[in-house]
């Protein structure tokens, strides 16, 4: 199912989902679509980030405590499960809950039900649970470094959300949701993106994902002195993986010669051929359709040699 026809479908519900994959991707940003969407949207939304919290905390964080639960505890502290009372709950990677406390978590979204540390009463509450992981829980399950009956019961509802590599048709989307963003917290009138630079973004790999991409627009908004964001203007190091794209836009631009484009392209066919044949030139021409004679002449010209093409390789 579409992530997005999901979200609406589970919204109203208040079935427990499970979100997981890799790192920014942004299964927060789905979370709180299903709580904006949802009758609890006036109600709180309560984020806790379990990988962030350690084991020492994590309990007194989601449940709270009494005064003089322990040394210190000098005042009732309320938990985020209450805390989010009438609304939703989002612990994001969960997986890095300890068993000890995914035990008293289950029994509190089985019972809706729990106890403050160094307390006796039962607090009822109604919160709707969403949970992510970047880890794969069932395998963790089947390995026991998860309860197999909190994943279970966590697994009602599953949504996979693919890396951004494997869904480049959101990236001019997400572009253009980033561009307002990011000039309405910065109180500037928002950027527009060159073609060669959708281009390029659109082929990228994008290894942080959404995040990567959010806080890249954020930097350009900044930084970016210029109403339209062009090529030159990324950073060197992302530039760096695909130097015919910015060569590209400087041909286009009139700041450098087609020649210049064709040599490279060229230069750089040459230089895979010599790799692949071991620097051997009679190999890498007839790999090539051309005679010995010829590629000797366009590497003279080039000026290829085997230190380019040991660069090439890095």
């Amino acid at each position: 199912v579409d992530v997005f026809k999901a979200v609406s479908m589970v919204a109203a519900k208040k079935s427990t989902v499970l979100i997981h994959g890799e790192s920014g991707t942004g299964k927060e940003l789905i979370a709180r679509a299903i709580h904006y969407n949802s009758d609890r949207r006036a109600k709180p939304f309560v984020v806790v980030n379990c990988a962030a919290l350690p084991d020492t905390l994590i309990e007194s964080e989601l449940f709270g405590y009494e005064k003089g639960a322990f040394t210190n505890a000098s005042q009732k502290k309320v938990g985020r499960f209450e805390l989010a009372h009438g609304g939703t709950l989002f612990l994001d990677e969960i997986g890095e809950l300890n068993l000890g406390t995914q035990a008293k978590f289950l029994r509190a979204v089985e019972q809706e039900t729990f106890t403050r540390l160094g307390g006796t009463d039962e607090i009822k509450v109604d919160v709707r649970v969403i949970a992510a992981s970047n880890r794969d829980l069932e395998v963790m399950a089947k390995a026991g470094d998860f309860r197999p009956d909190l994943f279970y019961r966590l697994n009602v509802v599953s949504l996979y959300l693919p890396p951004l590599r494997e869904r480049r048709e959101d990236i001019p989307l997400l572009l253009d949701h980033f561009l307002r963003l990011k000039a309405k917290e910065h109180s500037t009138p928002p950027k527009s993106l060159s073609p060669e630079v959708v281009d390029f973004f659109t082929a990228y790999y994008w290894p942080g994902n959404i995040r990567e991409l959010e806080n890249l627009i954020e930097r350009l908004t900044i930084l970016t002195p210029h109403e339209t964001i062009m090529l030159r203007d990324l950073p060197e190091s992302m530039r760096a993986t695909d130097q015919t794209a910015t060569l590209k836009e400087d041909v286009l631009s009139g700041a450098r010669p087609l020649s210049d484009a064709v040599d490279e392209f060229e230069r750089e066919l040459i230089v895979k051929a010599l790799q692949r044949t071991g620097f051997n030139q009679t190999k890498a021409a007839s790999l090539l359709g051309t005679s010995r004679r010829i590629l000797k002449y366009r590497i003279e010209k080039l000026k290829i040699h085997d230190s380019s093409a040991d660069e090439a390789k890095l």
